[in-house]
């Protein structure tokens, strides 16, 4: 059988998930590594053994050899690199948000309406084991009506700096890095829902925090402790049309005991909880159960996560599996992250029409 043959378009930090994986996939051969630094194209190539580096996109859109592209490089480049990607006639898996605006993000929707090609949003937690498992729960019917979701992904420290801290590049801070992650889980969970109305609030009270000592974080590779234009802190109540409604809370700083990553899910019949770890809530005989699945892992397992996500792109590109995040999906994402910085910065409401 022929393989899949791919190029991974920006070699920061998120790249190596991406090669790992499709290193590990027999179906994949790595053809290309993209990136402006030509020096860091080499060297990850090198690593993951792929035939080619490159320093120009307009090269890897040109190599008959590429049939799919991962494109893990800044939010506000994601648009453009897709659009151009999927005109060359590539498949693309794009990293999460599908891009900084709403706008951006329709444009992206038409472009893989013109070209036929697959478009898969790096929704990675939807492709983990755990996910999987409490969607066969909700498709069958076990929670009954999910009416309620909430999420919170806060960090006490740990503003990556770098592009993740400059507006222009990433489109914002916690809320469109952590925070469409957990939105993303519960939403797809709950059906993905059209969103009807969104109210949100965002704050830059402490910075980045670059002064405290003794409490380690991750930093990018651009890491700049005297840049940062993004939010601290971010929350928002977000309304769907079938009277659901969602709750969520991001930081990358906060003044808090401890960081925090909770996922939860209430329905009419029973409830879940995806994170801190795997559970759900059961009513059986007049009795509520805790219920805990036996599983090798309760939590997000990051790099089975990654690897199933792959694996299923590649599934879809040989025309055995529809794929779980659409292009639709990463649209209507995108309008709820947009209308929650709107409704932060007007200070109202954001109420969407269809």
């Amino acid at each position: 059988m022929a393989k899949v043959r791919v190029a991974v378009i920006g070699a920061g930090s998120i790249s190596d998930m991406h090669l790992q994986s499709y290193q590990q996939n027999e179906r994949t051969e790595i053809r290309a590594v993209v990136d402006f630094n030509e020096e860091r194209a080499r060297e990850k190539a090198q690593k993951y053994e792929a035939e080619a580096y490159y320093s120009k996109l307009e090269d890897v859109f040109a190599d008959e050899q590429v049939d799919a592209v991962s494109i893990c490089t800044w939010n506000n480049t994601h648009a453009d690199i897709a659009i151009a990607a999927l005109r060359a006639g590539k498949h693309v898996l794009l990293e999460k948000p599908l891009s900084t605006t709403v706008e951006s993000a329709l444009l992206i929707e038409e472009a893989v309406k013109e070209s036929g090609k697959l478009l898969q949003v790096g929704f990675v937690r939807r492709y983990d084991t755990n996910a999987q498992l409490l969607k066969q729960f909700i498709d069958a019917g076990e929670l009954g009506e999910i009416y309620y979701a909430k999420a919170s992904c806060l960090r006490r420290l740990g503003n990556p700096g770098g592009w993740f801290a400059d507006k222009d590049r990433s489109g914002g801070g916690p809320l469109i890095d952590l925070g469409v992650h957990v939105i993303d889980l519960c939403w797809y969970l709950m059906g993905c829902p059209k969103v009807t109305t969104v109210s949100g609030n965002t704050y830059n009270k402490l910075g980045n925090r670059a002064n405290v000592k003794n409490l380690s974080f991750y930093k990018a590779a651009d890491y700049d402790p005297s840049q940062n234009t993004v939010e601290d802190m971010a929350n928002a109540l977000i309304r769907f049309e079938n009277g659901a409604s969602l709750f969520v809370d991001v930081s990358y700083t906060l003044h808090a005991k401890k960081d925090e990553l909770a996922v939860k899910l209430y329905g009419d019949k029973g409830g879940a909880e995806v994170e801190p770890e795997l559970s759900i809530i059961a009513e059986k005989h007049d009795t509520i159960l805790n219920v805990s699945p036996q599983m090798d892992k309760l939590s997000f397992d990051f790099k089975r996560g990654f690897q199933n996500e792959i694996d299923h792109f590649i599934a879809c590109i040989l025309g055995e599996k529809e794929t779980l995040s659409p292009v639709q999906d990463g649209v209507e994402m995108m309008k709820i992250l947009c209308g929650i910085y709107e409704s932060a910065a007007t200070g109202r409401e954001i109420v969407f029409t269809r």
